[in-house]
């Protein structure tokens, strides 16, 4: 990093923590200040594996999709999988609909209580899910390895420390 690079790098750094938005006007918080900071970070972090995830025509609510039905085998109630995903979607049915579509899940009705839909990665959707992970492992690596894994620990528990009281 050239001189330049490294004082613009604080600067914006320096920027987001002090008590004043971009428009000049004084922030409510250091709350506010650390979620605008959340925001910036996620949507940066979510560029690289959305590239990755866009090659194979999917998105990443799809994939966590995918993901969670990896770890059950046996398949999930559609309404388990919607409690499990990253990131709320109001219409999981729909997003079901277009995994099936795609040969990626299977969904059947439950014998013992046809109200229950459930739904478990298919042969197709396991082989993709393997062939995306060393890419999206390698784009996280990417994007957070520079950070090492102790501060990536303290930074995983500070996340999760403010998850605990929303909601």
């Amino acid at each position: 990093m050239y001189r330049h690079e490294a004082r613009l790098d604080k600067r914006r750094y320096n920027d987001s923590y002090e008590n004043v938005n971009n428009a000049g006007k004084p922030r409510s918080s250091p709350e506010e200040a650390a979620f605008l900071d959340l925001l910036r970070t996620c949507d940066l972090l979510s560029r690289g594996p959305a590239q990755v995830l866009k090659s194979e025509e999917l998105s990443a609510t799809q994939y966590n999709v995918l993901r969670i039905l990896r770890g059950a085998p046996a398949g999930l109630p559609c309404g388990e999988i919607a409690s499990r995903m990253i990131t709320r979607d109001p219409d999981i049915t729909r997003l079901l609909d277009r995994l099936e579509k795609r040969g990626l899940i299977e969904r059947w009705r439950e014998a013992k209580d046809r109200r229950l839909v459930m739904a478990r990665i298919s042969p197709d959707g396991l082989k993709l899910v393997a062939r995306l992970d060393e890419p999206i492992q390698a784009a996280h690596h990417k994007q957070l390895g520079h950070l090492g894994r102790k501060r990536l620990r303290m930074l995983s528990g500070l996340l999760a420390a403010a998850r605990t009281k929303v909601g």
